[in-house]
Formats: structure tokens, C-alpha cells, sequence
């Protein structure tokens, strides 16, 4: 399901934005956000990094656009929501396509004035859809979330979480 429009973070951007951001998840993806500089992304389309600026008033406003653009598609990998285990089957396979841009998204400060107005709400609703309960939710995607970054991270002992355990987590919640 897709992203309502007036929710979409991309919708006010030009096409050189859209296209500066699209650079930018590349630059991400493959060295991490510590090592993502507006000259390594000015280096990656080929441009000055001062004309960056035109599009992105700084760094942050980048990684602001960044997790919006996250929140937007991990929202639409989940939908449309029919169990609890569908949800967590595609929520670990979107984290773990977007390895980086998953953890720009859920770790740290997030800025949630400069997020399109209902994005957050509408990205982590699903979880709501599973589970009926606010407080259920939470503890769900709490319990998804700590599972994908201990296995993005290889910290389960065969460096993914084995199935049965994601099935453990999938019956305490259903």
C-alpha cells in the first residue's frame, strides 16, 4: 500500500532534490552516515558540493529527508497488514535491504517538527493493525526492532536470528 500523498516527503521536492537524495541513500547504503560528507555525495553525482546547498541547507537537513523517506517505505513494505507475522517477516526484510537506512531511521534524535505532519504515525501504525493495542504495539515493535539490529549486527551466535526464535517472538504477540 502506498503512502498517502499528502504524507509523502518527497512530494515538494524538485527533481534535482529528488535526485540529490537518491545519490544520497547510495552514498549511505554503501559507507554508513558517519562517512556520508556532502563532498562524497557532491562526488557521487559529479558536482560541486556547494551546489548541494541549493537543495539541502545542510547535512542534517539531508538525514532529516533521509529518515522521512524511510519512514514513507518501511510504511508501505509492512502494508497491508494481515498478521502479525507477515508484518514481521516484512519489516525484517525491508531492514535488512536498507541496512543503513534503517538505522538512520531508528537510532538517535529524530526531528519530528521537520517530518511531514502524521508520517510517524502513519509509518508505525501497522504495528497498531496487529495488535489492537497501543501499548501492545510498542512492545512489538520494540521487540521486532531489537531482534533486526542485534541480527543486522551479526550478534545472534549464527549471525542471524534463528527462525525459531523469530516464531517465539511472532506467537507472543499473536
Amino acid at each position: 500500500m502506498t503512502c498517502p500523498p499528502e504524507l509523502d516527503p518527497t512530494r515538494l521536492l524538485t527533481p534535482r532534490a529528488r535526485e540529490v537524495l537518491a545519490a544520497a541513500r547510495v552514498v549511505l547504503e554503501r559507507e554508513g552516515w558517519q562517512t556520508l560528507t556532502m563532498r562524497t555525495l557532491a562526488d557521487e553525482l559529479g558536482i560541486a558540493a556547494p551546489s548541494l546547498y541549493k537543495h539541502f541547507a545542510s547535512k542534517d537537513a539531508l538525514r532529516t529527508q533521509l529518515i522521512a523517506l524511510a519512514l514513507k517505505e518501511f510504511g508501505e513494505a509492512v502494508r497491508p497488514v494481515s498478521t502479525v507475522a507477515t508484518l514481521v517477516r516484512h519489516y525484517r526484510d525491508v531492514a535488512a535491504a536498507n541496512p543503513q537506512l534503517y538505522r538512520l531511521a531508528t537510532s538517535g534524535t529524530l526531528d519530528r517538527e521537520a517530518l511531514p505532519p502524521g508520517l510517524e504515525e502513519w509509518s508505525g501504525s501497522p504495528f497498531f493493525e496487529a495488535t489492537g493495542d497501543p501499548h501492545r504495539a510498542q512492545a512489538l515493535w520494540a521487540a521486532v526492532h531489537g531482534m533486526v539490529v542485534l541480527e543486522l549486527d551479526g550478534r545472534f551466535p549464527t549471525g542471524t536470528a534463528p527462525e525459531a526464535t523469530w516464531r517465539e517472538l511472532v506467537a507472543h504477540f499473536s
